[in-house]
């Protein structure tokens, strides 16, 4: 898969990219053979360069494909758990779902104070979806891209929160929800009088308000996606630095960093989800 130190970290930290590639464009095969494009093609990128020239129109397939995996998952464990609810002696899949619930309910009653059906729902699938994603942080980092090699992939992540365009996704998604319920709770009127009007409430200080509001709002979704990110991908890293080091010590650092990762992992899928309900808590509140 790669040659030396490197060209490891470099392998298993570039996604399987999927994009466009001009006409004209000079691709190095993996025999050291070049390629010359007599047309624009959408192909998979076989180098970091080639996924960087895709541009912006590309897709981390590894990451949508792990995403969505995670998804389907995550509801078809709950779905099995509430088709074979009891009343009686809980299975240990009930009982596990429950607990979820239960706490996700209780950290959304103390910490939105709006009325809003879509909230508990929203907190528990971001938690679930964002947890089942981190968790496959503590899949062994050469497990994946060593069975994608073989199957003649040229690179391939599992851990969609290590990708920033996927944070970016999620977090995206609650920026859009952060203006739609804004909006609709307080009226455009509203919404555009508490973003000129807020801290300083007077005419003067409306262009230092609305730089202050608008660069607050703008921040609430790259905090929320960089903050995953960061942690999940310093994670990664520090996984792979100890896969270069000798087997015999990879067993006495990797045991005790994925030990820690018992805490990071749900840490971080908590933070995110109180941070959306803490964002759409102010969204919805009228003054």
């Amino acid at each position: 898969m790669a040659g030396n130190s490197q060209e490891y970290i470099s392998h298993h930290l570039t996604n399987l990219t999927y994009g466009k590639l001009p006409a004209g464009y000079v691709r190095e095969n993996a025999d050291g053979t070049t390629t010359e494009l007599t047309e624009a093609t959408w192909t998979m990128a076989l180098s970091g360069k080639e996924a960087t020239d895709m541009g912006f129109m590309a897709f981390h397939v590894d990451s949508l494909g792990w995403s969505l995996a995670m998804g389907i998952l995550f509801a078809w464990l709950f779905r099995k758990a509430a088709k074979s609810a009891t009343s009686g002696v809980p299975g240990k899949l009930q009982n596990v779902v429950e607990s979820v619930v239960e706490f996700v309910d209780n950290t959304v009653k103390e910490t939105f104070h709006g009325r809003n059906p879509l909230v508990a729902p929203l907190a528990l699938t971001i938690f679930v979806w964002v947890f089942l994603m981190n968790s496959l942080k503590w899949v062994p980092v050469d497990v994946i891209p060593g069975i994608a090699h073989a199957a003649g992939l040229p690179f391939f992540k599992i851990v969609p929160t290590a990708d920033p365009n996927g944070t970016l996704g999620l977090s995206l998604g609650v920026f859009l929800l952060i203006i739609f319920y804004s909006i609709k709770v307080k009226g455009v009127g509203g919404f555009a009088k508490e973003l000129s009007l807020t801290p300083f409430n007077h005419p003067i200080a409306i262009p230092f308000n609305l730089f202050l509001e608008v660069l607050g709002l703008l921040t609430k979704p790259l905090s929320l996606a960089l903050r995953l990110f960061g942690n999940m991908y310093a994670g990664e890293v520090v996984f792979i630095l100890i896969a270069l080091l000798p087997f015999y010590l990879q067993w006495v650092l990797n045991v005790p960093w994925a030990i820690f990762h018992i805490l990071v992992i749900p840490l971080q899928a908590f933070i995110f989800m109180v941070l959306t309900i803490v964002y759409l808590s102010q969204a919805h509140e009228d003054h």
